[in-house]
């Protein structure tokens, strides 16, 4: 008689199938909780201490890591010396392993869990059968996943039993499945910023249409540990499945406005952002994002940390966005943003602290990992090397260096009034960059901050604000020459202020 081994945590549509393998001539061997589910259920089932003749021990810690199961399922049907072994210590061969694991992701994410019992939902045997019947695909078919159980009756209904493309295709899934269930447990227990080893694992969300162009493919995977204020765990009300673009776009948006606790707009393009606003009421500052740059916004991806009003929906639906994310919307602005149907609109975490402390870069052959850049500055740990800060300015100059930050390098930004005026992102010369965000200001410059990623090697910057009446520069120092710089500043009375701190933003 054929054999099927079945232990699961999860017990979702297992006694239908333990049913139909029973009809199609198995004999079911099962463990604990799952053996008295199936006889509860009238499954005539064999229970493990009697194939194994040793006692489940140490709180159930000790139950299938016996060689009458593992050999059984280890055993090579086309070896003879395997086979002779079988008989010779009386272990009969399993077919079918049914295993779904101790439900360790459902025990971290529980409120006030202890650490032990943490430990305690580390699966030792069912990691271990699994692997076992994975190695041994060719002559045992196992199952880890609830969605693969009627596949499984199909395949076993065959004549000649289950396929070997089926048991390959499920053995690659145990893998998959061990290998990020023993992931997690690492990143649980890890307490180092950088292990010698880096085990990370991610789920599948979807598959995305292409990637950055038609021609790639690309997939959406997130974190298993909770990341909940992250476009990963944001819920979608309306709109078209999310694009590649979109993804990035919406998670540089969010990661911009995690800066500020005050009520905040970010629009982003091409993970720039275009546009930024903070102001008393979300009305205002949506209308300081907007008028920032209402070119650049067109296309775009608009994040707001406080919830949508109508007013502000009447406004959005005016143009062409791909995405709106917010922390609530009123039922008056889903209604209008309803009349847009392919706009994205997506419900966000309400708190948008830094989600994560840790970020990565791949590159060929390996992976950058480095802490996110989330240095605040502070005003006593500044010097001002020429004029003189009010509490205003002081305020724009946080404001647009919070904006600097997240540009790519090299960064120039323009602000006054909690609102950005110019972004230059991304070029390869500072003065460059200066320029695109000069030119965006314009006459809206005289009396404005400007803000730079990095240090000024050259005075010819600070040259450039000059002509346009910027009157405050907060940057870095750290160059050989900052004194040209400040000797400029000084001639054209323009505050200069030192943060010490470098905001180079690569990818």
């Amino acid at each position: 008689m054929k054999r099927a081994l079945i232990s699961v945590s999860n017990k979702s549509n297992i006694i239908p199938c333990a049913k139909s393998l029973v009809s199609l001539g198995y004999e079911i061997i099962s463990t604990g909780g799952t053996f008295s589910a199936l006889q509860d259920a009238g499954i005539r089932v064999t229970s493990i201490e009697e194939v194994t003749h040793f006692p489940e021990m140490l709180d159930g810690r000790v139950k299938t890591l016996h060689p009458m199961i593992h050999g059984g399922i280890l055993a090579q049907r086309d070896n003879l010396e395997h086979m002779n072994k079988l008989l010779e210590h009386h272990i009969q061969p399993i077919d079918v392993v049914i295993v779904n694991l101790y439900p360790f992701e459902a025990t971290i994410k529980k409120e006030n869990v202890s650490f032990e019992e943490i430990i305690e939902n580390i699966d030792i045997g069912g990691p271990t059968m699994l692997r076992s019947a994975a190695k041994n695909y060719h002559d045992v078919c196992v199952v880890c996943d609830v969605n693969d159980y009627d596949e499984l009756i199909s395949e076993c209904s065959n004549s000649e039993g289950p396929s070997l493309s089926f048991k390959r295709k499920l053995a690659n899934k145990v893998f998959q499945t061990t290998a990020s269930y023993d992931a997690l447990i690492a990143s649980v227990l890890n307490d180092e910023d950088f292990p010698a080893t880096l085990t990370q694992t991610y789920t599948k969300v979807m598959d995305c249409r292409y990637g950055e162009n038609p021609h790639q493919k690309a997939a959406f995977y997130k974190t298993i540990l909770s990341e909940p204020h992250s476009i990963a765990n944001a819920t979608q009300l309306q709109g078209k499945v999310l694009s590649f673009n979109n993804i990035q776009d919406a998670n540089a948006a969010l990661s911009l406005l995690s800066e500020f606790e005050e009520p905040c707009c970010v629009a982003v393009k091409h993970t720039n952002p275009c546009g930024v606003g903070i102001a008393h009421t979300i009305e205002q500052a949506w209308i300081k994002a907007y008028e920032a740059d209402k070119v650049s916004i067109f296309g775009g991806i608009v994040v707001f940390n406080r919830e949508v009003n109508q007013k502000v929906a009447q406004d959005l639906i005016d143009l062409f966005l791909e995405v709106v994310c917010a922390p609530s919307f009123t039922q008056e602005a889903l209604e209008l943003l309803a009349k847009k149907p392919n706009v994205r609109v997506l419900i966000t975490h309400e708190h948008f602290e830094k989600p994560y402390k840790m970020t990565s870069t791949r590159v060929a052959g390996g992976l950058l990992v480095q802490s996110v850049d989330d240095a605040q500055l502070n005003r006593e740990d500044c010097t001002v090397v020429s004029g003189q800060l009010d509490q205003s300015t002081w305020n724009d100059c946080v404001f647009a260096m919070k904006v600097c930050k997240h540009l790519k390098s090299n960064a120039i930004v323009v602000a006054k009034d909690g609102q950005t005026l110019g972004v230059g992102g991304g070029q390869s010369n500072r003065v460059g960059a200066a320029k695109i965000a000069l030119e965006q200001a314009q006459s809206y410059a005289a009396g404005a901050v400007l803000a730079s990623d990095a240090f000024f090697p050259m005075p010819d910057t600070v040259e450039l604000a000059a002509s346009y009446g910027i009157k405050t520069i907060i940057q870095p120092g750290g160059s050989i020459k900052d004194q040209l710089s400040i000797e400029v500043c000084k001639k054209e009375g323009i505050a200069m202020v030192f943060t010490h701190i470098r905001h180079f933003k690569h990818g």
